[in-house]
């Protein structure tokens, strides 16, 4: 039991870190890294949790919790790679501007 609540202290200790990390990364990136890496020990943090409490309900939080915080970070990429959401909008968007269509019904 010692040793469950060493780990626990551990992976808390691994958080402030990483938060640490969040506010005075230098770059955008290590500033996204740093929140995953934050939502990763939160991940073994519930697991943790849920073997110490004997609920093994914790393991399914910890799990969603899993796929929310890939997408996430995916996302949060993907939006400040493009400044969009969607990439083909904004090639769409500057056609349009720059007075190019694509030959539909009315041109």
């Amino acid at each position: 039991m010692i040793m469950y609540v060493a780990a626990t202290i551990a992976v808390i200790v691994a958080i402030v870190i990483a938060l640490a990390r969040a506010i005075l990364g230098p770059s955008l990136y290590d500033r996204v890294l740093a929140g995953n890496a934050v939502g990763t020990k939160t991940i073994l943090l519930l697991g943790l949790m849920g073997f110490l409490t004997g609920r093994p309900e914790f393991l399914d939080i910890a799990l969603l919790y899993a796929l929310m915080n890939f997408i996430a970070t995916i996302a949060i990429l993907k939006f400040f790679g493009y400044r969009t959401m969607s990439p083909q909008m904004r090639d769409i968007s500057s056609r349009l501007r720059n007075g190019h269509n694509d030959g539909g019904a009315d041109g």
